[in-house]
C-alpha cells in the first residue's frame, strides 16, 4: 500500500506566498547577482560567487523552485563558445512593502523584488504617537494585502538616528520620538519581517542594488533639500557607524566668518545648503524655497547669491566626501537639486577648490528625485533584510 508524503511545517510553511523561503548562502548571492546585475547565464554566475558550475546548477535548481528567478533568452556569450541560457528575476516574485514617515505625513508603497513601485499610498500624519502611527501603517498595509498577497518583508525609513540592526530608534526629531522598537512593533502588528532604517541609509542601499549605482562596490550619495543627508557604501557594505550615525557631515566648516546655525557652529554647510538657509539668506522678502527658486531663476540678485553661496557649500561637502572615501561615484539627489541647476559652476569650483591635488575626476551622477523614493527604499531595506545583507 502506498503511503503519502507528509509535509514538514517548514515546508508548508515555505509554500506560503506571505512567507519568505529559506535560502542559504549561496542561494542568496546568486539571488543578488542576478537582482542587481540583471540577467546572467549559470557560468557566470558560478565565476561571481566562486563556486563550480555543478553547485551552482543546484542553487537555480532552489531558485526555480521557490519562483525567485526564471529561464530567459539564450545568448551567444562569445563567437566560439555555445549558447548559454540567462536566468532572471521571475516576474511577480514576490512583493515588498515600503514605508516612508516624516512628521505630517506616511508615503507607502509596494514594489516587486527588483524594487519596481506597483502602488503607492500616501496620506496626512494627524498623530505623531507611536500608537496611531502604528495603526496608520496597519491600515495602509491591509489596504495592499487586500491586493497582494505575496508580502513577505518590508521596511521603514525616517529622518533620525536607528541602531546598526535595523530596529530601534533611538531618536527621530520630526516625529519626537526616543528609543522606539519600531521594526519588532511593525512586525508584530502585520505579521512579516519588518526592518527599520535612517532614510538616508534606506536611500543609499536603493541606489547601490537598484540605482545609479548599481554594480559599485564603494559609492557616496548625498541629498540636500529640507537638509543634508549623507549615505556611504564601501567594499559593497553600507556603512551605519559604531553608533548608527554615520554620515554627519552637515556641520562641515565652509566660512569662519559665515552665519551660526541652530546647534551654535559658525559658517557651517547647514547654514548655507539646506533650503531654510537659502530662503533666509535672501533678505526682504517674504518668501518659501519654491519661491525662492523662481526668484534666482528670474535673475533676482539676492536669490543668487543665496544659491551661488550655496553651490559653493556643496562642493566644499562634496570635495571633502571624495577625500576621505575616494568612491567609485558620487550620487547627488533630494528636493533641493536646484542648488545644482542655478550654482553649477559654484559646485565645480567647490569641489576643485578641496579636492586633492592628483586626485582623479569625480564620477559625479546628478539623480532627479521624488518622494515616493523615500518608499521605494524602504521596501529595499525589506529587500535586503530578507536577503541577509
Amino acid at each position: 500500500m502506498r503511503q503519502l508524503a507528509m509535509k514538514s511545517p517548514k515546508d508548508m510553511a515555505e509554500e506560503s506566498p506571505r512567507v519568505w523561503p529559506h535560502l542559504n548562502h549561496a542561494e542568496r548571492g546568486a539571488l543578488r547577482e542576478v537582482l542587481i546585475h540583471g540577467p546572467l547565464p549559470r557560468a557566470e554566475i558560478a565565476r561571481r560567487l566562486g563556486v563550480s558550475r555543478a553547485s551552482l546548477t543546484r542553487v537555480t535548481r532552489t531558485l526555480l523552485e521557490h519562483g525567485l528567478i526564471s529561464e530567459g533568452a539564450i545568448e551567444q556569450r562569445a563567437w566560439t563558445g555555445r549558447p548559454s541560457e540567462l536566468f532572471e528575476i521571475a516576474p511577480g516574485a514576490r512583493h515588498f512593502f515600503g514605508v516612508k514617515l516624516t512628521g505630517d505625513a506616511i508615503y507607502a508603497t509596494i514594489t516587486d523584488l527588483r524594487a519596481h513601485q506597483i502602488a503607492t499610498i500616501e496620506e496626512p500624519l494627524a498623530s505623531r504617537g507611536t500608537t496611531e502611527v502604528l495603526e496608520r501603517i496597519a491600515r495602509i498595509f491591509d489596504t495592499f494585502a487586500s491586493r497582494f498577497d505575496d508580502i513577505v518583508a518590508g521596511g521603514v525609513c525616517l529622518a533620525g538616528d536607528l541602531t546598526q540592526n535595523r530596529k530601534i530608534v533611538v531618536e527621530s526629531p520630526f516625529l519626537g520620538w526616543e528609543n522606539v522598537p519600531l521594526a519588532r512593533l511593525l512586525t508584530e502588528k502585520l505579521g512579516i519581517p519588518m526592518a527599520a532604517e535612517n532614510d538616508v541609509r534606506a536611500l543609499t542601499a536603493a541606489e547601490h542594488w537598484f540605482g545609479a549605482g548599481a554594480g559599485c562596490s564603494s559609492l557616496a550619495l548625498i541629498t540636500v533639500g529640507t537638509g543634508i543627508g549623507f549615505g556611504f557604501v564601501i567594499d559593497d557594505q553600507l556603512v551605519t557607524g559604531a553608533h548608527g550615525r554615520a554620515g554627519r557631515l552637515d556641520h562641515l566648516k565652509i566660512d569662519n566668518a559665515g552665519p551660526v546655525c541652530a546647534e551654535g557652529h559658525r559658517g557651517c554647510a547647514s547654514v548655507y545648503l539646506t533650503s531654510a538657509s537659502i530662503v533666509r539668506a535672501i533678505h526682504g522678502v517674504d518668501t518659501d524655497y519654491a519661491g525662492a527658486v523662481a526668484l534666482a531663476r528670474s535673475g533676482h540678485s539676492g536669490a543668487l547669491r543665496a544659491f551661488r553661496d550655496a553651490g559653493t557649500a556643496l562642493g566644499v561637502v562634496i570635495g571633502t566626501v571624495a577625500n576621505g572615501l575616494d568612491p567609485q561615484k558620487v550620487i547627488l539627489t533630494g528636493d533641493g537639486l536646484a542648488v545644482w541647476e542655478l550654482a553649477q559652476d559654484h559646485v565645480n569650483a567647490g569641489i576643485a577648490e578641496t579636492l586633492s591635488a592628483g586626485a582623479d575626476p569625480l564620477n559625479m551622477d546628478v539623480q532627479p528625485f521624488e518622494f515616493s523614493e523615500w518608499a521605494r527604499a524602504a521596501a529595499v531595506v525589506g529587500i535586503r533584510t530578507a536577503l541577509r545583507f
